[in-house]
This record gives structure tokens, sequence and C-alpha cells, in this order.
């Protein structure tokens, strides 16, 4: 009993010895080398709108435009997801499908220019990495280990 009361004593002993020590990590900050300017252009047609009077059409048409451009702005920043599928029977192509996809959450770009011209609504855009790079700076540091201090 004795014997068991000890092993288990200095079984306690030991793994809290480990706990005694702490250490101090400093961190220091990463900054990239360059950072891109992205360019996205948004084209939505007017009259192809759904809406009673012309000012609705130009409505509609310049929030399509816009969201285009985002769009394309997200397709350079994260990629497209395809999704192709196709069927062959009797080596002639029976059934043939094909679909693309983009997901992602674009902050900090600039609407540069929106105007139309002939029937469709243009809306430009661009996104500054630097200043992206500043809001998640803020959110999500990325960061460095610069040392450890063990005590």
């Amino acid at each position: 009993m004795m014997k068991l009361v000890f092993i288990t004593f200095s079984a306690l002993l030991l793994s809290s010895c480990s706990q005694i020590f702490d250490k101090h990590i400093e961190y220091a900050s990463v900054k990239p080398e360059a950072f891109p300017l992205l360019h996205a252009v948004g084209m939505a047609p007017i009259s192809l709108q759904p809406g009673g009077s012309d000012s609705q059409k130009i409505l509609l048409a310049m929030r399509a435009s816009k969201l285009e451009a985002y769009r394309e702005l997200a397709e350079q920043v994260y990629g497209q997801r395809i999704d192709s599928s196709n069927s062959i029977r009797s080596m002639v192509a029976a059934n043939d499908q094909f679909g693309t996809s983009v997901q992602g959450v674009i902050r900090g770009a600039r609407v540069v220019k929106t105007y139309a011209l002939d029937d469709a609504y243009i809306t430009e855009l661009e996104l500054d990495f630097e200043q992206v790079y500043h809001l998640y700076q803020n959110v999500y540091p990325r960061q460095t280990i610069k040392s450890i201090h063990y005590y």
C-alpha cells in the first residue's frame, strides 16, 4: 500500500515539473513584398432588365453590372470551380453538362467608374491588396515567431 502511494506521489511530482517551466513567445509581423492591384469590369444590358420604366431598368442594370464586376474580382482572388460531366453511348456524346461557380468574400474593393454605353451599363472596380492587407491585419494579424524565451 505504501509502495502504491509512493509511486502515485512520484508520478504526480514528475508530471507537475513540466508545468513549472513557462515560455514567452515574441512575434514579428510579416508583410508581403508586393501588393497586386486587380481590376474587374461588369456589364449588364439595360433593355433586357425587368421593370415598368426606363429608370427602373437602368437601376437594375446598375446593380447587375456591379454584381458582375464583384463576381469577376472573386474569380481573380479565389479562382473558379468547374463541374463537368459527360456520357457516351455507342461512341457518340449523349449527355454533356458543364457548370461553373465562384465563392468568396471581397473586402476593400473600390468603384472606379460606372457609366452607360449604348444599351449596356458598365461598372469598373479595383481591388488594392495593400488595403486588403491592412484590413485583415486588424482582424487576423499575420505573424511569425521572432523568438522564444523559456523560464
